[in-house]
C-alpha cells in the first residue's frame, strides 16, 4: 500500500502516483516516457519550461530545460520536462493582443500548478525568460509549497551601438518627430534585437529576475547571466541538483517566502532602478505564498533605500554591462552591510543570504554603473506611492528624479492606448498636457495593457520633460518620463479615473506622494452620477472570464482572491 505523505519523505507526492497494486496503470504509463523499474524510487522532478520560438525570451529555454533536467537525473532524481504557454509582450504591445499579456500570468500559474499536482512531482525547477511567465512561475512555487528552484533565461546582449527595444519604440516617436528618418527607422528595427534572452535594460524581466534572486528562490547569480553564455547552462545544472537537493532536505518554498524575503526583493528592486511591474507582481507573489505585503510597504522600505543603479530607462547602461562587472551580488551584499537586507533569510542554495554573499566580491575599481551608498543617483525610492482623488487605493508612479517631482497641466483624456498614441504621433498631445488614457485597467481593458507605445512616443518626440501620463493600466519596464499607472479603483468600476474631463487641472505630487484632480467633491459626485459603465471588451472566452474573476492592481490584480484560511502564515 503507498504511505502517506510526509513532511520529510522526498517522495512525499510522487508515491501516491506509482506505489501499490492499484498504481500499476500509471507504472505502465510511465514506462512508456522512459522510465524503469529503478525510477519509481527516485523523487520525482518537474522541470516546468516557459518554451517557445514565437519571442527571443524563451526561444532557447528548451535548451535550458534539458540541461536542467539531466542535472536533476544525475544528482539521483526522475525528471520529466513540461510546457506552460507563454506571449510576447514586446510583440503584441500596442495592439489587442497586449490584453492577453497579463493574462498570461495567470494562465501560466494555474498550469504549472495543475501539471504539478496532476503528476505528482516531489519538486520543482520553474525556467522563465520573460515579464509574465517569471512571476507567473513564483506563484506557481508558492501556492504548491513543494521544493522548488527557479532559473532565469537570461537577459539577451545589446544590439548595435547599444541598442534595445525600447530604442525600437522611441524611434518610433522620433519618425513621427521628423527626426528619424524611414531608413534609419529600418536599421535600427533590424539591429536592436541581435538573438535569444529577454529586454536588455533593467526592464521587468531582469527587474523580476533580481527580485527572484533576492527573495531566495533562485541560485547566486542567476538573474545576472547572458541568456546566451556557457554560465547560463551551468546555471540550470546547478537548479537541477537543487531541486533534489531541496527534496531530500524538506526545504519548501514556504520556508524562504517570508515577510523578510519579500522586504529583500523590495529593497534590491528599487535600488537596481527596477520596473513598476515589480509592485504588481510582488504583491500577487505574496499573495500565493499568504505573506501580507501592501502598497504601503513599499513606502515604507523607499524611504530609507536609495537608488544606485544607472540603468535604463532612466540611466546609461544595460544589463550585460551590469553582469560584466559582477551583476547584483556586489550589490546585494553593500545593502547586506548597511542594513538594509535581511541576512537570515534562507534561500535555495540551502544558505542563509548573509551566508551566501559572504563570497561575493565586490565591484571593480572605477566603474560607474552601480554607485556607492554615499552618493546614490536618486536618496529614495522612485517606486513612489501615490494616493488623492484621483486614486483613492493608491497608484504606482516611477520618479527617477530626472523628470522633477511635480508635475502639473490640463488633462487630455483617451478611452484606450490606441486613442492616446494617435494623438501623441499628430501633435494633439503637447506641452503642459496630463494624457490620461483611461480603461486599460485589470477589470476595463481588460489585461492591464501597457503603456510602451504612448510613453515611447512622448520620450521620441523630445516631450519626456514636458508631458506628464497616469492610466489605470500599467507600464513596460522600459517606459520612462513622468508616469502614473495602476490607479485605483480603475476607471471600469467608477473610479475617479472615469470622471476626469478635457481641461480639467491635474497635479502629481511625489514629495507629498499625492495625485490630485482639481474639481471639487459636489462636481464629482455629479459626473458619478451621470456615469455610465462601457460596454465591456470581452463577452466570452479568457478575457472575459478574467475581467470577471480579477482584483484590483492595488492587490496585485490576482484572480484567487480568497482570504487565507484561518491560522495561515501572516509574514513571517
Amino acid at each position: 500500500m503507498p504511505r502517506k505523505k510526509s513532511v520529510n519523505d522526498p517522495r512525499a507526492y510522487s508515491r501516491l502516483v506509482t506505489e501499490g497494486v492499484k498504481q500499476s496503470p500509471s507504472r505502465a504509463m510511465l514506462r512508456a516516457v522512459g522510465y524503469v523499474d529503478a525510477d519509481f524510487e527516485k523523487p520525482s522532478i518537474g522541470i516546468a519550461s516557459t518554451w517557445s520560438n514565437i519571442t527571443p525570451c524563451n526561444v532557447h529555454l528548451d535548451g535550458l530545460a534539458t540541461a536542467a533536467a539531466a542535472a536533476a537525473d544525475g544528482a539521483g532524481g526522475k525528471s520529466r520536462i513540461f510546457n506552460t504557454i507563454t506571449v510576447s509582450d514586446g510583440i503584441s504591445m500596442g495592439t489587442p493582443g497586449m490584453r492577453y499579456s497579463l493574462v498570461s500570468r495567470e494562465v501560466i500559474a494555474d498550469s504549472i500548478e495543475t501539471v504539478s499536482g496532476a503528476q505528482g512531482f516531489d519538486g520543482l525547477v520553474a525556467i522563465g525568460g520573460c515579464d509574465k511567465n517569471m512571476p507567473g512561475c513564483l506563484m506557481a512555487i508558492a501556492r504548491l509549497n513543494r521544493p522548488a528552484v527557479f532559473v532565469y533565461g537570461g537577459t539577451i546582449r545589446p544590439g548595435a551601438r547599444r541598442r534595445d527595444i525600447v530604442a525600437v519604440f522611441e524611434a518610433v516617436g522620433g519618425h513621427a518627430a521628423g527626426r528619424v528618418s524611414d531608413a534609419e527607422l529600418h536599421e535600427v528595427e533590424c539591429t536592436a534585437i541581435p538573438g535569444a534572452g529577454s529586454c536588455g535594460g533593467m526592464y521587468t524581466a531582469n527587474t523580476m529576475a533580481s527580485a527572484i534572486e533576492a527573495l531566495g528562490m533562485s541560485l547566486p547569480d542567476s538573474s545576472a547571466q547572458e541568456a546566451v553564455s556557457a554560465t547560463k547552462l551551468e546555471d540550470c545544472r546547478r537548479a537541477g541538483a537543487a531541486a533534489v537537493r531541496l527534496v531530500k532536505a524538506g526545504i519548501r518554498p514556504s520556508d524562504i517566502l517570508t515577510r523578510k524575503a519579500f522586504e529583500n526583493a523590495i529593497t534590491t528592486v528599487i535600488a537596481l532602478g527596477g520596473s513598476t511591474n515589480a509592485v504588481l507582481h510582488l504583491l500577487a507573489i505574496a499573495h500565493s505564498a499568504r505573506v501580507r505585503l501592501t502598497l504601503d510597504d513599499f513606502t515604507r522600505i523607499g524611504r530609507r533605500v536609495p537608488v544606485l543603479a544607472d540603468l535604463k530607462p532612466s540611466g546609461k547602461y544595460l544589463m550585460s554591462e551590469l553582469i560584466a562587472i559582477g551583476g547584483i551580488r556586489p550589490l546585494m551584499k553593500r545593502l547586506l552591510a548597511a542594513g538594509l537586507l535581511h541576512g537570515e533569510c534562507l534561500t535555495v542554495s540551502g544558505l542563509t543570504m548573509a551566508e551566501s554573499l559572504a563570497s561575493a566580491p565586490d565591484y571593480p575599481a572605477g566603474q560607474e554603473i552601480v554607485r556607492d551608498l554615499s552618493r546614490p543617483l536618486k536618496a529614495d525610492s522612485h517606486l513612489v506611492i501615490l494616493y488623492g482623488n484621483l486614486a483613492p487605493d493608491g497608484a504606482v508612479a516611477k520618479i527617477s528624479g530626472k523628470e522633477g517631482l511635480h508635475f502639473e497641466g490640463q488633462a487630455r483624456v483617451f478611452d484606450s492606448e490606441e486613442a492616446s498614441l494617435q494623438a501623441i504621433l499628430d501633435g494633439t498631445v503637447g506641452t503642459g498636457d496630463v494624457v490620461v488614457i483611461r480603461y486599460e485597467g485589470p477589470k476595463g481593458g481588460p489585461g492591464m495593457r501597457e503603456m510602451l507605445s504612448p510613453t515611447g512616443a512622448i520620450m521620441g518626440k523630445g516631450l519626456g520633460a514636458e508631458v506628464a501620463l497616469i492610466t489605470d493600466g500599467r507600464f513596460s519596464g522600459g517606459s520612462h518620463g513622468f508616469v502614473v499607472g495602476h490607479v485605483s479603483p480603475e476607471a471600469a468600476v467608477g473610479g475617479p479615473l472615469a470622471l476626469v474631463r478635457d481641461g480639467d487641472r491635474i497635479s502629481i505630487d511625489a514629495r507629498r506622494r499625492e495625485l490630485r484632480l482639481a474639481v471639487s467633491a459636489a462636481e464629482l459626485k455629479r459626473r458619478a452620477k451621470a456615469w455610465r459603465a462601457p460596454k465591456p471588451f470581452a463577452d466570452r472566452g479568457v478575457l472575459a472570464k478574467y475581467a470577471r474573476e480579477v482584483t484590483s492592481a492595488s492587490l496585485g490584480a490576482v484572480t484567487d482572491p480568497a482570504v487565507p484560511a484561518k491560522g495561515a502564515r501572516r509574514g513571517r
